[in-house]
């Protein structure tokens, strides 16, 4: 594909939405993974490594199913999602809970307080607009989402 022909996508547009993506399977990894330990009463702790594991679990879900829909193998598909997603993921991770820890009371606050699901929603927004320029700056290379697109490509 001609990089400047008028139907590729700008950088910018496929930085964005590999920044949605990315955020998508970690905001239900996320909120999942925060109301199963709140409502459970979990800790700091074991809350934050259960939202982060789920994060990453349907980050890479939601990339290698439509890959091994397209015919890959699963082991290409992992290794491709690990490849893809790995580096915004964790951006995201590491922003949307530091960003929880560090509000006063944010751990602390039940699943009825407006403080969990305001928080929480801030953290997405403000990891977004962290990884967004760390994707685009991957995608640029070569890399992040850059390899499922080639995937697609062939």
């Amino acid at each position: 594909m001609d990089p400047h022909s008028p139907s590729t996508p700008s950088l910018n547009r496929t930085a964005f939405q590999a920044t949605v993506h990315c955020l998508t399977g970690c905001a239900i990894g996320e909120i999942l993974g925060l109301v199963i330990s709140t409502a459970l009463g979990w800790h700091d702790l074991p809350s934050i490594l259960l939202a982060v594991l789920l994060a990453f679990v349907f980050g890479y879900g939601l990339t290698i199913r439509p890959l091994i829909g397209g015919g890959l193998p699963f082991r290409l598909a992992l290794r491709t999602a690990l490849a893809a997603d790995t580096v915004s993921i964790t951006v995201m991770e590491i922003t949307d809970n530091a960003f929880v820890l560090a509000v006063p009371g944010a751990m602390a606050a039940g699943l009825t307080d407006g403080l969990f699901w305001g928080s929480l929603g801030l953290s997405l927004v403000i990891a977004f607009l962290v990884a967004f320029p760390v994707n685009r700056w991957l995608i640029a290379r070569g890399l992040g989402r850059a390899v499922v697109h080639a995937h697609h490509a062939g």
